[in-house]
């Protein structure tokens, strides 16, 4: 029997990376799950492996008019969406006099305003469901700030914040909203050319002396989807192999 049995799933970004570790997580662990990206390709290679139970559709989670659509499609496969994680998201890495107002817009558009626009979106369908659990990728860049990163940490404290205001408001529905904070996980994102030996130097930084893997992220993430978290709303979780302890 699986922890999330009869559930049915949002994920955004789901295509590769962090998002498709959760999607086959969730779908091991017994979800109807849709998820969502702009990697068209890659999305439905995903969607032909893990079969029925796993829906691709194309969303730009910047636009209110696809975040409809994408709940009222998923209410018409699967039923009311008991799960939604917000874990769309990219980085810019550039100083304020070199960061351009289209770049840091973008960033802001993409890992904030789509939070609020889906959980709007989906709040109708969670009343339908008779409660949920809306999980929040944010960073611990969303915690503390960091040289470089002004456009992704503005948009992660963003979520941070989001994440409070809605667990408080979302509380008399029984939908419990959480953020979550992974520190640097080996993802296609840091695995780019070139970016080993930054990478090797950052582990020297994480007291665990190693990246984190997506699955551990999608192990976390699975929690807080299911009823083993039925207590917790509002909170943070953090997982970044002990950066942030000494904060």
């Amino acid at each position: 029997m699986g922890k999330l049995d009869g559930k049915v799933a949002v994920i955004t970004g789901g295509s590769r990376g962090q998002g498709s570790s959760h999607v086959r997580k969730f779908v091991e662990e017994g979800a109807k799950v849709v998820f969502s990206d702009i990697l068209v390709d890659e999305g439905k290679a995903l969607e032909k492996e893990l079969g029925d139970n796993a829906k691709f559709m194309k969303h730009d989670v910047t636009k209110a008019d696809e975040w409809e659509q994408v709940i009222a499609e998923t209410e018409a496969i699967f039923g009311p969406v008991d799960i939604l994680v917000n874990n769309a998201g990219i980085v810019v890495t550039k100083n304020f006099d070199e960061l351009s107002d289209e770049e840091y817009r973008k960033v802001v558009e993409i890992n904030q305003v789509s939070v609020f626009l889906g959980m709007k979106t989906v709040l109708a369908s969670m009343k339908k469901a008779g409660g949920g659990s809306i999980i929040n990728v944010s960073s611990i860049n969303g915690l503390g700030g960091a040289a470089g990163n002004a456009a992704y940490d503005s948009s992660k404290f963003a979520v941070r914040g989001m994440t409070k205001s809605a667990a408080l408001e979302f509380a008399e529905y029984g939908i419990r909203v959480n953020s979550v904070h992974p520190g640097v996980i080996q993802t296609p994102m840091i695995e780019g050319e070139g970016s080993k030996e930054l990478v090797d130097q950052m582990k020297e930084t994480i007291p665990m002396k190693r990246t984190g893997q997506s699955e551990e992220m999608s192990k976390l993430i699975l929690f807080l989807a299911s009823d083993d978290s039925s207590y917790s709303t509002g909170s943070e979780f953090i997982a970044d192999g002990g950066i942030t302890a000494s904060n």
